[in-house]
């Protein structure tokens, strides 16, 4: 069971133009951001909010090149303002995003926690997502297996994953087929793209 990048020639739902790279790619690798009244350009990561928004790919580099050469103000034809600290901010936003899905997953009856209900899960093979925080302890998240043709996602903390379960921390977690598993995996993706791991890289939900 390889952990290997998910194909990026996914063609579904509707495409825009990294104002970074230059690629156009599915929207849901693509951070969107706006510019409010004063100016202030600021991420509308649920992309749902009013005006005129550019793009700019899931990935930290894209959106450092795209802070430190400007290019938001050639992406919105007019003088903006960008805060130091937006990249952080997007992080922190999809992060939150991950947290509130797999808190509704868990509330569904679609998600658990714990190495004992994580296991029982997975020899059912009654899941399709494992994740595993990513400040435990290797051993330990060797004793479990990536469901097979299912998703990897590790880049999560132990607080994090602890913050969707209700819990102060949560090492093992495992998410069901169908219901929020989808959109789980697309913001984790886009998260991974944000956050270096501890091997350096950076990537996309794994499986």
């Amino acid at each position: 069971m390889g952990r290997g990048g998910v194909h990026k020639d996914r063609s579904d739902g509707p495409e825009r133009k990294c104002i970074a790279t230059g690629e156009v790619q599915p929207r849901y690798g693509l951070i969107r951001f706006v510019v409010g009244p004063d100016g202030q350009v600021f991420p509308d990561v649920a992309a749902k909010l009013p005006g005129r928004g550019v793009y700019v790919s899931a990935d930290r580099s894209a959106l450092d090149k795209a802070i430190g050469k400007k290019l938001f103000a050639r992406g919105f034809k007019a003088q903006v303002t960008v805060s130091k600290d937006l990249a952080d901010e997007v992080e922190k936003q999809i992060a939150r995003r991950v947290i509130e899905l797999l808190s509704l997953a868990r509330k569904s009856g679609d998600a658990v926690a714990g190495y004992e209900k994580v296991k029982a899960m997975l020899d059912r093979e009654e899941a399709q997502i494992l994740l595993q925080a990513s400040d435990g302890s290797g051993r330990g998240k060797s004793k479990l297996s990536t469901p097979h043709f299912g998703k990897y996602i590790g880049w999560l903390t132990a607080d994090e994953l602890g913050a969707a379960f209700g819990r102060q921390t949560v090492i093992h977690a495992a998410l069901a087929s169908g219901g929020l598993a989808k959109r789980v995996v697309e913001e984790a993706q886009r998260l991974h793209g944000l956050r270096e791991t501890d091997d350096g890289g950076k990537g996309r939900a794994e499986g």
